[in-house]
């Protein structure tokens, strides 16, 4: 589960290295967040974060930048179900002992 100041950590990063001009890595985005690379290549939400502002900044507008953006967002997509469908099951067993 990520929390919403690791995102807008991660999210401050990719965004300070693009105005910077320096290209989107996790590594870079590691070392500016104090996050470990293995902590942002495994976590779907992070890494989503992160391949979009890479392929945003080095694709955008091509055949290929498109297509990258659209498996980026189809991950992201994902990593949200997933985060809804585990709530869905918190809130049914709640319900469930309450009454």
């Amino acid at each position: 589960m990520t929390s919403n100041e690791t995102l807008n950590r991660v999210e401050r990063a990719c965004t300070r290295l693009h105005h910077d001009g320096q290209p989107v890595t996790f590594t870079a985005v590691a070392a500016i967040t104090g996050l470990g690379r293995t902590t942002l290549y495994r976590n779907p939400t992070l890494r989503a974060v992160i391949d979009e502002h890479r392929h945003r900044t080095t694709a955008s507008g091509t055949l290929t930048g498109i297509t990258d953006e659209i498996a980026t967002l189809r991950t992201a997509v994902d990593a949200i179900a997933d985060r809804v469908r585990r709530h869905e099951e918190q809130l049914r067993r709640l319900t469930t002992r309450t009454n």
